[in-house]
């Protein structure tokens, strides 16, 4: 048992998918749709541990991360240079943009708890998330992150499942949820619930960590095993955002923080503080990984030898959390910031994917390893639905200037 439960780098995929955007969306798919959507978040929960688990396998096979591994397969410097760049950009600015959506849903659980007014209060509070991720990030030792990811994750799924339980769902509708449909209604939540559980950054991240924890090919089935059980709790935790949603009734809905207030006649005074930990740890736990991921993707690109504890490593997650909170305690518009993640995610997510199927074919690179023809195939499914999720999200983009 103790085995089977010594969860690892999976966890840290997890903590980053589930945070204050998914909250957000998942609440809102819950309350428009109710149950309809849950086989949505099933499909995107498959699509995450396919995904995830080519780049896991890759970073056991190869120790590498996914950034190393695309730099070194051109040889061509203006090709090689232009990736590279393309790459940079879009996880500095999708990484900012995201940071401060992570600081500013912590900021929101943490000023329910502690019952903070509005206003200047909740820019110190900022500035409290960031420090936690601060010390949490400097300590940079893998053991203690992995160990306080898994804490604060556990402690998020624990608020947002009780949470559905006691809304005292409909079984039988649940049921009924996992049976796809489609309309025009729903397609955008759709495409949302996809976007926000497939996460293009998570993808470097996964192959940068595997190679901390594993150092040999004969650990590919307990690296598999620790993806699929990670991710496919952070499914049920997005599925009890959804459930806990759908049990609001009559109630204008436009964040996860009017969730609180929706469900207080079922839970009464204590409702929101049972959903601002759930919130609370969700935006602390991906405000620790987004700055962790930009540096691991600069690290690879970059040529970097030395890793958690060194310099130029500390200086670039630092930057990215210095972003975050600063834009999280400026007042800065949310959309303003959902345009900038929008447009990265939009650009980065189908060509990661594209790169991390051809890298996963080449034999030079994986030998054996390679994917299966079962692999790629849902691989190439999953690919239609990220460039479809990708050319949205530009779209969505555009429509809105």
């Amino acid at each position: 048992m103790k085995k089977f439960f010594n969860i690892g780098p999976g966890t840290w995929v997890t903590a980053a998918f589930i945070g204050p955007g998914t909250v957000t969306v998942c609440t809102l798919a819950g309350v428009q749709f109710g149950f309809s959507l849950l086989w949505a978040l099933v499909l995107s929960i498959v699509a995450c541990v396919v995904l995830q688990e080519m780049a896991a396998r890759l970073g056991v096979v190869t120790q590498k991360g996914l950034s190393e591994v695309l730099k070194s397969q051109f040889d061509n410097k203006i090709v090689r240079g232009a990736l590279i760049a393309l790459i940079l950009s879009a996880i500095f600015i999708g990484n900012a943009a995201y940071e401060a959506g992570n600081i500013s849903g912590g900021v929101l659980g943490l000023s329910t708890i502690l019952e903070s007014s509005l206003g200047v209060s909740e820019n110190y509070l900022s500035i409290v998330i960031g420090v936690i991720a601060f010390i949490l990030l400097y300590i940079g030792n893998y053991k203690v992150l992995e160990r306080s990811l898994i804490v604060l994750v556990l402690l998020m799924s624990v608020a947002f499942i009780v949470t559905a339980i006691v809304t005292k769902p409909d079984i039988s509708m649940i049921f009924k949820g996992f049976v796809p449909n489609f309309s025009s209604d729903n397609v955008l939540t759709i495409v949302g619930l996809i976007g926000t559980t497939v996460v293009p950054y998570n993808l470097f991240l996964h192959a940068s960590i595997v190679s901390e924890k594993w150092k040999s090919t004969e650990d590919l089935p307990e690296a598999k095993k620790d993806t699929i059980v990670a991710i496919v709790l952070g499914g049920f935790v997005s599925m009890a955002i959804i459930i806990a949603g759908a049990a609001i009734q009559e109630a204008e809905v436009n964040n996860a923080a009017d969730l609180a207030k929706g469900l207080e006649p079922v839970f009464g005074s204590m409702a929101k503080y049972v959903l601002s930990v759930g919130l609370f740890a969700a935006g602390i736990t991906s405000a620790i990984t987004a700055p962790l991921a930009a540096a691991y993707v600069v690290k690879g690109c970059m040529g970097w030898q030395k890793g958690l504890k060194s310099k130029s490593f500390r200086a670039v997650w630092m930057f990215i959390l210095f972003l975050g909170v600063l834009f999280s305690s400026l007042g800065i518009k949310s959309i303003v910031i959902i345009r900038f993640a929008q447009i990265a995610n939009g650009l980065l997510l189908p060509v990661i994917a594209i790169f991390l199927l051809w890298v996963m074919n080449q034999q030079k690179i994986l030998g054996k390893y390679t994917n299966s023809w079962k692999q790629n195939l849902v691989g190439f499914f999953i690919l239609i639905i990220t460039c479809f999720l990708g050319f949205r999200g530009i779209w969505k983009v555009i429509e809105s200037l």
